[in-house]
């Protein structure tokens, strides 16, 4: 049977565009109300990644929104830098005033940027490739782990004072054992949101609260370009090309009542 969804209000980090905006469509299809944020970011024109990429990430929430609506949903959306400590906050006080309380956190933004110990300016893709720096550290995590941690404890916080008993934590993740070369503050960064989200799953299980990291395969938000589809088929570990909509299938599926045992797992997607 498909998830369903209904009276649960769900809250979409990372959402204009890629998984979380399939995310969001799909939440919201199963019945959920949906607040989505996103950050429209300005990237200067990289010519190892496709140009789409740039616009996907320069992208208003005005599509997501029309797609939630078109499948029948409610949602909201709103810019939110997410570096930013009182954004969080905000965040759960508007859907509290649109929805009511925050039932499922999906935390898919990220302050990405590509950065290496390597003494090179691109990567083996031809990407631009940048030095690791305090600045590149401080906008991988200050997204991705520090924004993580303060969205999970928002969530938890606000979900005992209203004595709730039902809800759903999925972040995204990426990288391995081996780190992530050429996007090592990207790895570390959510490394640290994994350690995170197991830490809640284990605190936060008496409150009938699941939380589970998804690690996504290549998956096509615009920037997979000929080469990468060729590196992903020469590839022993790398199996599949993704899209948005597969990922949020399995994300919507942690989200429901069927996987109520399901809990403390990185889900490796292949």
């Amino acid at each position: 049977m498909p998830t369903r969804l209904e009276g649960r209000v769900a809250l979409v980090t990372g959402g204009n565009h890629g998984i979380g905006a399939a995310t969001a469509v799909s939440l919201a299809r199963a019945g959920a109300a949906t607040v989505v944020t996103y950050l429209a970011l300005e990237d200067e024109p990289d010519p190892g990644t496709p140009d789409a990429y740039r616009q996907n990430r320069a992208a208003d929430g005005s599509d997501v929104l029309r797609r939630i609506e078109a499948a029948g949903g409610r949602g909201a959306v709103v810019e939110a830098d997410l570096g930013r400590a009182d954004a969080i906050p905000e965040l759960f006080d508007l859907a509290e005033e649109r929805f009511g309380g925050v039932d499922i956190l999906v935390h898919n933004a990220t302050g990405w940027v590509a950065d290496s110990f390597k003494p090179t300016t691109s990567d083996r893709l031809g990407r631009r490739l940048n030095a690791v720096t305090a600045e590149t550290i401080d906008q991988q995590f200050a997204v991705d782990a520090r924004a993580g941690g303060l969205l999970i404890a928002e969530l938890a916080r606000r979900h005992h004072a209203r004595k709730a008993s039902w809800g759903r934590i999925v972040t995204l993740t990426s990288g391995g054992s081996d780190g992530f070369p050429e996007e090592v503050s990207y790895g570390a960064a959510k490394a640290a949101l994994v350690d995170y989200t197991l830490s809640a799953a284990v605190e936060l299980a008496p409150l009938g609260i699941t939380a589970n990291a998804v690690h996504p395969p290549v998956t096509d938000t615009g920037w997979v370009s000929d080469e990468v589809r060729d590196a992903v088929a020469a590839s022993d570990h790398l199996f599949h090309v993704a899209e948005p909509d597969d990922v949020a299938g399995v994300i919507t599926y942690l989200a429901g009542d069927d996987a109520w045992l399901v809990t403390g797992n990185v889900i490796r997607l292949r």
